[in-house]
């Protein structure tokens, strides 16, 4: 099976690539030697698109497909829906704004709900994106899910970080403190034909000037993209922060990311919530977490 599966994959059969998302995510054994034999593409891009609930992250991706796909681009499109918190379950909506591709033979869309993760991505997002660079996409595309100042785990990740805003994400000071402004390679101000947008951006690139020009060229892109306007100019930035952060350095620093990130997952595996709850249902109101964990 895996053998035929490397095969599909490295030919960009999609359903071989569908079908090999699932065993990682259900981790069916064998699924790392699979990984392990894959060649690794260092020539396909991938980039992060993250930003709060409602600033049109699914709507922004839909209208960069569109604008890639004529070009003759193959793009892979991974949509990470928020789990509940209870069922662990996820709505995995994102693909009801990208239906118009959902045939295409140049794009490939898969849903992923986060499965509790809190930094706004799914638990097995590195070996799922090495996956699909390796199946031979141009570019891949990640959608994390609506999330707030400090889940920021896309920037471990991705080769260029575009952070969304609206313009009623608040003001500049809001903006400041929160985590996502730290990651942004590119600022989109989306739904820019709202009232405040112009300002939004005026005080935006205000903020942006003093903080990080000594560190990197942050570009802010106005979009309307229910329109597909102001995509082209936002391709353009992503391209640009491509030419400028794709040093060794940066790919060097983004491997050792993903290496602590596994390497993390690897040593938490046999830790299961429910047996914890347990322990401590045993030991009742005498439990000391600090004495618990120290001897775990």
């Amino acid at each position: 099976m895996w053998e035929t599966l490397r095969s599909g994959i490295m030919d960009g059969d999609f359903k071989s690539v569908a079908r090999s998302i699932s065993l990682i995510e259900n981790e069916v054994p064998g699924y790392a030697e699979l990984l392990e034999s894959l060649p690794i593409n260092n020539q396909c891009p991938i980039i992060g698109i993250t930003g709060p609930p409602g600033a049109g992250k699914s709507t922004l991706t839909d209208a960069i497909v569109a604008l890639l796909v004529p070009s003759g681009k193959k793009i892979a499109v991974l949509c990470v829906d928020p789990s509940s918190p209870f069922h662990r379950g996820a709505l995995l909506g994102d693909r009801i704004r990208m239906s118009e591709w959902y045939q295409h033979p140049q794009v490939f869309i898969r849903s992923l709900a986060s499965r509790g993760s809190l930094g706004g991505l799914h638990p097995h997002i590195i070996p799922i994106s090495d996956l699909l660079k390796a199946a031979g996409f141009d570019m891949v595309i990640i959608e994390t899910v609506g999330v707030g100042q400090s889940e920021v785990e896309i920037a471990g990740l991705a080769d260029v970080t575009v952070v969304a805003f609206v313009p009623e994400a608040g003001d500049e000071i809001q903006a400041m403190k929160a985590g996502l402004m730290e990651i942004a390679d590119v600022f989109v101000v989306n739904k820019a034909d709202r009232p405040g947008a112009d300002l939004f951006i005026k005080n935006l690139k205000q903020t942006l000037a003093p903080a990080y020009s000594l560190h990197k060229q942050v570009q802010v892109v106005k979009t309307i993209a229910s329109n597909r306007e102001g995509i082209e100019a936002l391709i353009s930035a992503i391209n640009k922060s491509l030419e400028l952060s794709l040093n060794e350095e940066k790919k060097l620093n983004l491997l050792a990311e993903k290496a602590y990130s596994l390497i993390q997952q690897k040593r938490m595996k046999d830790v299961k919530k429910q047996e914890l709850v347990q322990k401590i249902m045993e030991q009742g109101t005498s439990f000391n977490l600090y004495r618990f964990v120290k001897n775990f």
